[in-house]
């Protein structure tokens, strides 16, 4: 919990370094492909962890491998990380990152479960009427799963609104077995 509170204040200032350099989007890029490499390079994982490898050292590594790629201001921001020992962050600090950046333009992410593929032009209907049910933007992820045998399950944050057969099936079986 702790690291999360840590990763958002640092979210919080380069948002609005961000901001004022007005470049959201590509802020939120550059924070992404960093915070990936983090993740998923051992390479650069470890050489960044490694105490025995001092903060100028790994500013000098950062600095010839971001330099030509990025701004100064998140180069800045990035040795600051280094120097106050949080670059391992980088991966939680770009998930904040993008999670104040939805909130600050009103767009929700909604996990979208069908039992068959949607073409387009019905994901985008439907992302407008969430969007008009919620009144936020909506940015819909898709996934198939023909278990729920037919309609949609919704899930926006912790809220879920499931209008799948299989559900309706249940209900209407509980039903049937309490008139008995």
């Amino acid at each position: 919990m702790r690291e999360t509170s840590i990763a958002r204040n640092y979210a919080e200032a380069l948002l609005a370094l961000a901001r004022k350099a007005k470049d959201t989007a590509g802020w939120g890029t550059a924070v992404s492909v960093l915070g990936d490499a983090v993740e998923r390079n051992a390479v650069l994982r470890n050489f960044l962890e490694a105490p025995q490898i001092s903060a100028s050292q790994k500013h000098e590594v950062l600095g010839k491998a971001l330099g030509a790629t990025t701004t100064r201001t998140f180069m800045l921001f990035v040795q600051k990380l280094v120097t106050n020992r949080r670059q391992m962050l980088l991966p939680a600090i770009a998930v904040e990152y993008h999670n104040l950046l939805d909130e600050a333009e009103g767009r929700v992410h909604a996990r979208v479960t069908v039992s068959r593929e949607f073409d387009k032009a019905t994901t985008d209907a439907m992302a407008a009427a969430l969007g008009k049910a919620l009144k936020k933007i909506v940015v819909p992820h898709v996934t198939v799963d023909s278990r729920i045998l037919g309609g949609v399950v919704v899930r926006v944050g912790d809220t879920v609104m499931d209008g799948s057969v299989k559900r309706r099936l249940g209900k209407l079986r509980e039903k049937m077995l309490g008139a008995r």
